[in-house]
C-alpha cells in the first residue's frame, strides 16, 4: 500500500509539474505585436488586450520597488500580462543627471519582465522630451540594440507631452523612431499625444507615416471630473478614424494622483477599455500616500503583499487583473 501511495503521489506531482510548465504565457499566446488596419494585433491578427501595472517614476525616494522580485510577484499574484517601466528623465537625480544609474535600475526590471514572458513598456518618462532630443535618441538607440528581436518589448518614446503642438511631438517622434529602427526594425513603438496624452483626436487627423508598427498613447484618470464624457469622446473619434491606441497609463483617482476614487466612474472606464479591446497599464506601484498608489506605506519591497498591505486601489486593481487575465 505504501508503495502504491508513493507511486500515486509521484504521478500527481509529475502531472502538476507538466501542467504548470504547459500553461501558456502572454508571450506564448500573443507573439510579436503589429499594427494592422489601425489596430494593434497579435500573431493571430487579434487585439491582444494586455493588462497590467505601471511602476512609478524611478526617482521616488524611500522604498524601491523597481526590482525583479516585484516583477515576479506581479506576474504570479496580480496575473499581469504587461508592465510599464518609466525611466525618470527629470527632475534632479533623473536620467539627465545620472544616466548610468537610471539605466541600471530600469533595465533590471525590464529584463525580468521579458524573462517572465510578459510584455514590457519601456517609458521615457519626460514631459519635455522635445528639449532633450539628443539624450532620447542616445537612450533609445542603446535600448534598441539591447532588446532588438525581443517580441515583448514596447518602446514608449514620450510620456505625456504637455502644452506643445502635435507638430512638435511629431517632429521629435520621427527622429527617435528613425534611431530605433536602425537597430530594431520590428518592435512596437508608442508615441505620446499632446495635452498629457489626451488629444488623440488631433493626432488621428495627421498620424505619422513612413514607419511600421507605430501606435499612440492615451491617458485618463477615471475619477477626475474633467476626464469623463468629453475625453472619452476624443478617444472614440480617434479610434473611429483608425488610430492604433494603447492606454499606457490610467489611474482610479484624479489627474494629480490623489483625490477621489469613484468606483462607478472607474467601472465605466473599464467597460470602455473592454469594449474597445485596448491594452492598458494602471498607475502605479508605489507606497506613496496617494489615491492611485497600489501599496500601503511600508509594504515589503520584494512583493508578497497581503490584502491589508494593498491600498483600496491596489485591492481593486488586483481583483480586476485576476478576473480579466485568467
Amino acid at each position: 500500500m505504501r508503495r502504491i501511495t508513493a507511486t500515486l503521489l509521484l504521478i500527481f506531482a509529475l502531472c502538476g509539474s507538466a501542467l504548470a510548465q504547459s500553461t501558456p504565457t502572454p508571450l506564448d499566446i500573443n507573439g510579436a505585436l503589429q499594427v494592422r488596419n489601425g489596430i494593434i494585433v497579435n500573431k493571430n491578427n487579434e487585439p491582444p488586450q494586455l493588462r497590467g501595472i505601471s511602476f512609478s517614476w524611478s526617482i521616488w525616494q524611500g522604498r524601491k520597488y523597481d526590482n525583479p522580485a516585484v516583477v515576479d510577484w506581479l506576474v504570479k499574484d496580480f496575473k499581469v500580462s504587461l508592465i510599464r517601466v518609466p525611466i525618470a528623465v527629470q527632475p534632479a537625480a533623473g536620467y539627465l543627471d545620472d544616466p548610468e544609474g537610471q539605466k541600471n535600475l530600469i533595465t533590471t526590471v525590464v529584463d525580468e519582465g521579458l524573462k517572465d514572458n510578459i510584455y514590457v513598456l519601456l517609458d521615457w518618462h519626460d514631459h519635455n522630451a522635445h528639449l532633450h532630443i539628443p539624450q532620447a535618441k542616445a537612450f533609445f538607440a542603446e535600448m534598441a540594440k539591447r532588446y532588438a528581436g525581443k517580441p515583448n518589448i514596447i518602446y514608449e518614446i514620450w510620456n505625456e507631452p504637455e502644452r506643445v503642438s502635435w507638430g512638435v511631438v511629431k517632429d521629435y517622434a520621427v527622429q527617435v523612431i528613425t534611431e530605433i529602427r536602425k537597430y530594431d526594425p520590428n518592435g512596437l513603438i508608442v508615441v505620446g499625444s499632446p495635452h498629457w496624452d489626451q488629444d488623440v483626436d488631433v493626432v488621428a487627423d495627421a498620424p505619422i507615416t513612413g514607419f511600421s508598427n507605430v501606435a499612440y498613447s492615451f491617458h485618463f484618470y477615471a475619477s477626475d471630473p474633467s476626464h469623463q464624457e468629453k475625453l472619452m469622446a476624443k478617444a472614440d473619434k480617434a479610434l473611429r478614424k483608425g488610430l492604433p491606441i494603447i492606454v499606457s497609463e490610467w489611474g482610479v483617482g484624479e489627474a494629480d494622483g490623489n483625490g477621489e476614487f469613484d468606483r462607478d466612474k472607474t467601472k465605466n472606464w473599464l467597460n470602455w477599455l473592454e469594449r474597445n479591446k485596448l491594452s492598458w497599464a494602471n498607475w502605479n506601484i508605489t507606497d506613496k500616500k496617494e489615491t492611485t498608489a497600489l501599496l500601503q506605506p511600508g509594504a515589503p519591497v520584494d512583493g508578497g503583499w497581503t490584502e491589508d498591505q494593498l491600498t483600496p486601489a491596489g485591492q481593486y486593481i488586483r481583483k480586476v487583473l485576476r478576473k480579466l487575465n485568467r
